[in-house]
């Protein structure tokens, strides 16, 4: 005890079925402080894996709002659970649906550093859901690019892939063409000498 105040620390029985008992001279503000980081971790170890939902009640919801829908789900995520949102389309709402998959498109976008699809977005009813899985990309790592092809790249032509030879160019056909009149010219001249001859005759 002497030793204790001394020191300014706490005396603490840690083994009191011990023979004899068990102290020790610590922090004793400190050491619960460390025991409660301890257990908040192993209970958010313990609930990860679940699936949260978040639930839209609108298409018309503000971006604000979503923004926080959106910031929610994130930290969802970062704690290793599934999250699913859920789009409620309300009468006349239905005949917009594309407004709906515009939603889920942007969701994607700012959750795509932390996630994945699980399953896309799907109707059910008057519901759309959306749910996505943790999966924590490296820093630096780009998005892909819709539709997966590379900016500026021409599509390949039928038959590129079975090595098929193109087709000649304009000006090798149009030689061709000029090759294939030139020798029609001589066949045309001598019919017209024999036109000119049989033409005495017939007087």
């Amino acid at each position: 005890m002497r030793k204790a105040r001394e020191a300014g620390l706490d005396l603490v029985e840690v083994a009191p079925n011990a023979r004899p008992p068990v102290c020790k001279i610590i922090d004793y503000g400190k050491w619960r402080y460390l025991q409660q980081k301890k257990e908040d971790k192993s209970r958010a170890s313990s609930r990860g894996g679940q699936l949260k939902e978040l639930k839209l009640r609108t298409v018309k919801i503000g971006d604000h709002d979503l923004m926080i829908k959106i910031n929610h789900a994130r930290e969802f995520l970062k704690e290793g659970n599934k999250v699913q949102f859920t789009l409620q389309f309300r009468g006349r709402e239905m005949a917009h649906i594309d407004l709906g998959r515009d939603i889920f498109v942007k969701i994607k976008s700012e959750l795509w550093p932390v996630s994945k699809v699980e399953r896309d977005a799907k109707m059910e009813g008057r519901r759309m859901t959306l749910v996505l899985q943790p999966d924590h990309k490296p820093a630096g790592a780009k998005p892909p690019v819709p539709g997966g092809s590379k900016p500026g790249a021409r599509p390949a032509g039928a038959g590129s892939s079975l090595n098929i030879p193109p087709r000649p160019a304009a000006a090798a056909t149009a030689t061709a063409s000029a090759a294939t009149t030139a020798q029609a010219a001589p066949v045309a001249a001598p019919r017209a000498a024999e036109v000119a001859e049989t033409a005495p005759a017939a007087r």
